[in-house]
This record gives C-alpha cells, sequence and structure tokens, in this order.
C-alpha cells in the first residue's frame, strides 16, 4: 500500500531482496515527482541499507513500514520494523562483504538515528538537507482568449 499525501510517502512490505529494489525504486520516482532529484541517489542507497539491515537482521518478521516525509528544508527517510533489537554501527575490516550499511548511512546523511518502539519494535531514520525550491516560470505563451493570440505576459516579459 502506498499513500501520499502532499509531501509524505509510506509504504509497507515484506523486507525481501525483490522487494527492497521495488522501494528503492518508488523513492526515487518519489524524490522526482516532489522535484528533489538531487537527494535520490543517497536516499536510495540509506533506504536500501536500512531495509537489507530488515532482511538479515529483524525478528520475529521482515514486515516493516517506509516513510518519506519532506517538511520544510528537511527530508526525513525511515523504516519501522517489529525487531525491539537496536542496531549497532560495526567497524568493518577492509576485506568484510558486509556490516558497512549504518556507516554508509551515516556518511550520507546529514543525521541519523534509532526510536525504541518497546515491544513494537523500533524506526531506523536519517535525514537529508532539501534544496530550496526554486522558482519558475512557465517556458509557453499565455494565450489572450479575445485576441486569440499568444499574448506577452508581464511575468514572461
Amino acid at each position: 500500500m502506498i499513500s501520499q499525501p502532499s509531501r509524505h510517502c509510506t509504504v509497507e512490505l515484506q523486507a525481501l531482496p525483490s522487494r527492497i529494489r521495488q522501494v528503492r525504486r518508488i523513492v526515487s520516482a518519489q524524490l522526482r515527482y516532489w522535484h528533489l532529484d538531487p537527494l535520490i541517489d543517497q536516499a536510495a542507497l540509506g533506504v536500501t541499507e536500512l531495509l537489507s539491515n530488515v532482511h538479515r537482521h529483524a525478528e520475529p518478521d521482515k514486515e516493516c513500514t517506509v516513510e518519506i516525509e519532506l517538511l520544510l528544508d528537511r527530508l526525513t527517510v525511515s523504516v519501522h520494523d517489529h525487531d525491539p533489537r537496536l542496531p549497532e554501527v560495526h567497524d568493518a575490516d577492509p576485506f568484510d562483504t558486509c556490516g558497512r550499511g549504518l556507516a554508509m548511512v551515516a556518511a550520507v546523511s546529514e543525521s541519523w538515528g534509532v526510536c525504541p518502539q518497546g515491544d513494537a519494535g523500533k524506526t531506523v531514520w536519517f535525514t537529508l538537507p532539501a534544496p530550496a525550491p526554486s522558482a519558475t516560470v512557465p517556458s509557453y505563451p499565455v494565450y489572450d482568449a479575445v485576441a486569440k493570440t499568444p499574448a506577452r505576459s508581464a511575468v514572461a516579459g
């Protein structure tokens, strides 16, 4: 299920590899829709790492909820799962093939953290600074319905 009221998007899923790829595409498309293209790579990497942690470690199930929310100049991406155990950042050895997920989230985000929710699980989140929206002027001419010709707009010059 996906809900998209204004600047908020929620996706409920089982954190399986095929679903993680789908959510990555959903997050990318949503950010494109919000004109936040510069944040796509960081947000997609971060959500992939958080969902991979759910896939590898969460118990008793892999059910989770991904939320992305834009408030003012901050994008927050969060993943809630049902496992009350809190994640830990590990110092991975150079030749380790896993164990760097949270360190990567910390590296690409402005801030991150964990909100324990007791027996209901936890929410792991990260934030990214959102670029200020640019005011755009339409590139099409304003149509004068009376004269049936393109009219000069005071904005367009």
